[in-house]
């Protein structure tokens, strides 16, 4: 080829070239921590986000939860009469129709939360949740329209399990997004101080109308009342959530991707951080939801024993009638939720395996000791039980709130957490009350349930040794959190010495020019907004 032909192609090569270069070292990535990088949590912004979404979760979980304290009078009411055993069976086949719903719910509004936000998303679960346990109230009973009656029961499960499949995993993820990160754990516990309160509300309103009504008054259309009440509850709940703003971490992957995919459009280079569906996230991050998965499992097998199962053991298992049966749960419920940010907090002092690692062998200690006290059938010896079932409880439910979240990256958190917990809830928890139930009527035995509660805590002791420490760090694909303006310089100063602090794995700006050693007390700070 002769010279004069080659050199424009030469010519053209080497500008593409240089420009490849120069956009190569103009998104170098920076490994060095400023103040400016830093989001300073505001202290009123954090509270209102807080409260606002504990507030709607205790809101969320009464709705789901009155069935289970109203199960067999459910039963009653929407199945057949023939055989009581069978129709206390399927009322609670019917509560565990709405777990199996929970992970299409978590497949729909897990990445349905990760596009257009965490707050909005929430709000749409409230709502659903809401008018599905409003209308449970209106149904017709099967003495009115037969078959028709269950059948309807069934679709609005579904419906209020589908909403249920968005609710936990948004509002673990958006708390856990707001927190500081020394804090977290504790803020995030309150979350389930909103739900067992939620828990108790209802179990105190069902106590209630069963005081006011008696049995029969509730079978005469009693039942309705607490699922009717759902509905002004509903838009209390509704309209706290539309209250609080987004979470900073959610914007600021927002703004990070926004800008990357900026530059990507120009050079052909950059890339933000990806944005996975559920094929993706499984390949991604199948070890962390495995951990997630057994984690739930073993947690939620506990806390479904005492919530949602509890009443029915007591009242068909044990004898107790349907008032003492509901009201025996309240004052626990109570205590435990007193007793969760405490847990909280310890998780923050000494990390999330040790507290999540009593709460297992706690179960396995404890749950003969424990159902082995509610068989004596005395008062006394029935609170002492139910006492050691939810000391049992509190440190792990405490502690998912903080601890699964942070196993994802931020732009695929939402729909990570949805698959994770809905489908181990869908399948070890939910069906909790229904197989344990199941295996008492099969056997005989009245011990079945401590058994099964302990194999769980089993599985979740491995998940445990297995899971890797969160406490104290940044949230995988978001930059640090903190409270205040001096720990984020304390931050900057010690940033090569804190064991937490993994700077290899922060989302720098990969636009930012990198070309001058930033200086760490450069830069300003930027609140949460």
């Amino acid at each position: 080829m002769p010279p004069e032909a080659s050199s424009p192609q030469q010519s053209d090569h080497r500008p593409d070239h240089a420009a490849e270069s120069g956009a190569g070292r103009r998104r170098a990535r920076r490994r060095e921590l400023t103040v400016a990088d830093v989001n300073v949590v505001d202290p009123p912004q954090l509270r209102k986000a807080v409260s606002g979404t504990v507030v709607g979760n205790a809101m969320e979980w009464y709705d789901f939860g009155i069935y289970g304290y109203l199960a067999v009078t459910m039963g009653q009411v929407f199945f057949p009469a023939e055989d009581p055993g069978a129709q206390l069976l399927a009322s609670l086949a019917a509560f565990a129709v709405s777990f199996l719903m929970r992970p299409l719910g978590g497949l729909v509004f897990g990445p349905l939360g990760d596009k257009i936000g965490r707050q909005r998303t929430l709000a749409v679960t409230m709502l659903m949740m809401a008018a599905g346990t409003f209308v449970i109230g209106l149904l017709p009973s099967f003495e009115q329209v037969g078959v028709l009656a269950p059948v309807l029961l069934v679709l609005m499960r579904m419906i209020q399990g589908f909403s249920t499949g968005g609710e936990y995993a948004g509002a673990t993820t958006f708390v856990t997004e707001y927190a500081p990160d020394r804090r977290r754990g504790f803020l995030s516990s309150l979350l389930d101080v909103g739900s067992y309160l939620g828990f108790a509300v209802g179990a105190a309103t069902v106590s209630i109308f069963q005081i006011a009504l008696g049995e029969q008054g509730m079978l005469d259309g009693g039942w309705r009342w607490p699922f009717l009440i759902a509905g002004p509850i509903g838009l209390i709940g509704l309209y706290f959530r539309l209250k609080i703003e987004e979470s900073p971490q959610f914007e600021a992957s927002q703004a990070l991707r926004e800008k990357t995919e900026a530059a990507a459009s120009s050079s052909g280079d950059a890339a933000a951080e990806p944005r996975l569906g559920l094929v993706g996230i499984v390949r991604a991050h199948w070890r962390e939801l495995a951990i997630a998965m057994f984690l739930v499992a073993a947690a939620n097998t506990v806390g479904y024993a005492l919530t949602s199962y509890m009443p029915t053991y007591l009242t068909d298992t044990l004898g107790y009638d349907a008032l003492h049966g509901t009201v025996l749960t309240i004052p626990v419920l109570i205590a435990m939720s007193a007793g969760i940010p405490w847990t909280g907090r310890l998780s923050d002092r000494f990390g999330r395996r040790p507290v999540l690692a009593t709460a297992a062998i706690a179960t396995i200690v404890l749950m003969i000791p424990a159902f082995s006290l509610l068989a004596v059938g005395e008062l006394w010896s029935t609170i002492l039980g139910l006492c050691l079932v939810a000391l049992c409880v509190m440190p792990y439910v405490a502690n998912l709130a903080s601890s699964l979240p942070a196993l994802f990256p931020t732009a695929s958190r939402y729909g990570a957490m949805g698959v994770a917990y809905n489908f181990a809830v869908a399948i070890f928890g939910g069906t909790t009350p229904l197989l344990v139930q199941g295996l008492i009527q099969l056997t005989g035995q009245d011990m079945v349930p401590a058994w099964y509660l302990m194999f769980f805590s089993v599985l979740g002791l491995i998940a445990i040794w297995r899971m890797p420490e969160t406490a104290g760090r940044p949230m995988l694909g978001s930059m640090p959190n903190v409270q205040s303006e001096q720990e984020a310089a304390e931050l900057v100063a010690g940033q090569h010495d804190n064991d937490r602090l993994d700077l290899e794995a922060l989302p720098f700006d990969d636009t930012v020019s990198s070309s001058a050693t930033p200086d760490p007390d450069a830069g300003t700070l930027t609140p949460s907004r």
